[in-house]
């Protein structure tokens, strides 16, 4: 089994391909990727080792039941959340010190504590959370979606429930409940992206992707408030409902709009929300101006934009961008994670696939960027899902690049528009 650097390799996928690369740039990137935590399974930072032993003697702690979905970085912590999906699972949330582990399989530390881990109490703790965004205002917002199980399993054992922590204290800032008008029988979110406005840290929007209920729930700091938009855009493609990953055909036909990225701040004062359903190879968009305005959001079908496809193999479960509107996406049929500078139109000829490796990035879970680097979680979750893992293997791992390196070459580098009068082109 490797260690250190992963060296990923391309080839160009025959002639064909030619005529469609870019005469600025490549499809396809060359930089390494580094291996900087690995897992056969996972464990927590028990005080001690009684501790550790009474919890798995009472099945508060089963190693092999535990999966992390999602990651986010804030200064020297890395975060680490794992749903409970399975018995087993003692925290949902969690982190590792950047400062004290530089790789390895480091144990994983509840956040902000165990106490406020602890699943089906409502209200004082967090039962499930799937990704969670650090925001520039030191804030770390975490949806407790309340449930245990998953499909057919799934118990709500507790409402879904919007934590924003202050990471300068590990205090909890507010907790806001869902209206039950926000969900319904089907609501089921994984995904949040957080919108920063002009405004200050007070100027900030939650949106939540409800990926089985086909909704976007849009949440006010400052007032508040949430309010549920509904549109056929986050909906699944009836087409795209199949898969073949990590060596498993399987169909997830119902899912719908799960991954969000949100551009830099237009010309207008909003931002853009980039948008797709899980089966779906497809993006859309909408002005986080329609959205951050309850009464708009409700009857602005025509503002929602279409566009074009990414291609064969293009599901995609996570996305992030940058302030300089470089955007990342997991490309979970292909084993590899790709880009698209948006200065650029959307579409396969723009983008391009940065990094690949058909062992190390079996379902890269989630993506994100931090200080210059870009974050990869990979966990086989198709396999852990559906199948069973080998836990004398690696099953899960975090990786970074520097995105610089990853876009090095790629029609993601360089591009030969710019912006013209303070607007870009999907405001038009």
């Amino acid at each position: 089994m490797f260690r250190g650097l992963i060296f990923v390799s391309f080839l160009y996928l025959g002639v064909g391909w030619v005529a469609g690369l870019q005469r600025w740039g490549t499809q396809f990137g060359q930089a390494p990727l580094l291996e900087r935590f690995f897992w056969k399974t996972l464990d927590f930072a028990y005080p001690d080792a009684a501790s550790r032993q009474l919890a798995m003697l009472k099945g508060e702690f089963i190693p092999e039941n535990a999966l992390p979905v999602g990651i986010e970085i804030w200064r020297n912590k890395l975060f680490v959340t794992i749903p409970r999906w399975r018995n087993g699972i003692p925290a949902t949330l969690n982190y590792l010190s950047l400062d004290t582990n530089r790789g390895g399989s480091p144990k994983l530390t509840p956040y902000p504590n165990w106490a406020q881990n602890k699943a089906g109490a409502c209200g004082s703790a967090m039962t499930t959370a799937y990704r969670i965004h650090a925001d520039a205002c030191d804030r770390l917002w975490v949806l407790d979606t309340g449930t245990i199980g998953i499909g057919n399993t799934t118990v709500q054992a507790c409402p879904y429930t919007l934590n924003v922590f202050d990471l300068t204290t590990d205090k909890i800032l507010r907790q806001y409940r869902l209206r039950p008008e926000d969900i319904n029988m089907n609501t089921f979110i994984a995904n949040i992206a957080v919108d920063l406005g002009k405004g200050g840290c007070n100027d900030a929007y939650a949106y939540l992707s409800d990926e089985l209920g086909y909704g976007l729930i849009v949440y006010s700091w400052e007032q508040n408030k949430s309010w549920r938009v509904t549109h056929s855009y986050f909906m699944p493609d009836p087409l795209a409902g199949d898969y073949n990953i990590g060596g498993l055909n399987f169909q997830w036909g119902e899912e719908g709009i799960f991954g969000m990225s949100l551009s830099p701040v237009s010309g207008d004062g909003f931002r853009t929300l980039f948008f797709h359903p899980l089966s779906s190879r497809r993006e859309f968009a909408v002005s986080t101006r329609i959205l951050r305005d309850e009464q708009l959001s409700q009857n602005s079908y025509h503002e929602f934009q279409v566009l074009p496809e990414r291609g064969p193999l293009g599901h995609c479960t996570s996305s992030v961008m940058d302030e300089k509107g470089l955007q990342f996406f997991n490309l979970i049929d292909q084993n590899a994670v790709g880009c698209w500078n948006s200065l650029l139109p959307y579409g396969p000829q723009n983008q391009a696939v940065v990094v690949r490796h058909d062992d190390a990035l079996i379902f890269p879970a989630d993506v994100k960027i931090n200080n210059g680097l870009l974050w990869i979680i990979s966990d086989r979750m198709p396999v852990f899902l559906i199948s069973t893992l080998n836990y004398t293997d690696v099953n899960f791992r975090i990786l970074t690049v520097p995105v610089k390196d990853a876009i090095a070459g790629t029609v993601c580098e360089n591009s030969p528009w710019g912006y013209v009068s303070n607007s870009v082109w999907w405001e038009k």
